[in-house]
């Protein structure tokens, strides 16, 4: 099985966040309290119960109120800098990366990890912790769904198909064309890090009002990772048979 990869375009996201709920049932996440902050924006962040959240920006252009969503979840960097950093505390096989370009973390296995060290090596602030287990949590990439021949949950539930996930170079192919077919109404049309990623995004504004920040520090640290990760990788591949099943003892079936 070949890298895998999401290709998610903002143009067509209505922020339904279906994604949001189908995520939440496949894995089984528990519901959090939140109250009103003047925001659609629910929950206000990631945590360890919520893996993918849809942001929302409210701007005015021309005296006219418009709107940009952004399905934020871990992008299973090609070569993870929280993989590397386990690495450096002695717990590889706290996290993984799987055949098809997963990053999953061991629920378990990362309660020996110095989350604050995981979380600041993330280009992305993806990464969470649960206060009181000390587990680090976050998207899958629904690995047990995709081993399966299936399609991540998110993906599958998205309504106007905001989200293609399939092999990478047919993902980034259909992502140029995309950027492409949208330049001349949106000259700021682009993806964001495809080359370092496997979540790769398509904008057509900038980045602040998508919540996001110019990440120039992604590149150099995931250019960084990708000189260890030959070293960190080695017996992974092995104890991944191991790994894997015990994070999701269940026979996928769909509908």
């Amino acid at each position: 099985m070949g890298t895998k990869s999401f290709f998610i375009d903002t143009t067509k996201c209505t922020a339904c966040r279906a994604c949001q709920v189908a995520c939440k049932q496949w894995n089984e996440l528990d519901t959090e309290k939140t109250t009103n902050r003047g925001t659609y924006q629910n929950p206000p962040d990631l945590s360890p119960k919520t893996y993918t959240l849809v942001r929302f920006t409210e701007t005015l252009e021309d005296g006219r109120m418009k709107w940009y969503f952004f399905k934020d979840q871990c992008r299973h960097c090609i070569s993870p800098p929280c993989l590397i950093e386990a690495d450096n505390q002695k717990a590889a096989d706290a996290i993984i990366q799987d055949e098809t370009g997963a990053v999953v973390y061991d629920p378990e296995k990362t309660k020996k990890l110095n989350f604050q060290t995981i979380k600041e090596s993330c280009p992305y602030n993806i990464p969470r912790v649960n206060p009181k287990t000390k587990t680090i949590a976050k998207c899958t990439m629904c690995y047990d769904r995709v081993t399966n021949g299936l399609l991540p949950a998110c993906v599958k539930a998205c309504p106007p198909g905001a989200m293609q996930f399939g092999e990478r170079e047919e993902m980034l192919k259909i992502a140029k064309e995309r950027v492409a077919a949208l330049k001349s109404l949106y000259p700021e049309a682009r993806i964001l890090d495809e080359e370092e990623v496997s979540v790769f995004y398509l904008i057509v504004d900038k980045p602040a009002l998508y919540q996001l920040a110019e990440r120039k520090d992604a590149p150099s640290l995931l250019a960084l990772g990708s000189l260890f990760k030959p070293l960190s990788m080695l017996g992974i591949g092995a104890a991944l048979l191991c790994q894997l099943p015990s994070l999701r003892q269940r026979v996928v079936k769909e509908d």
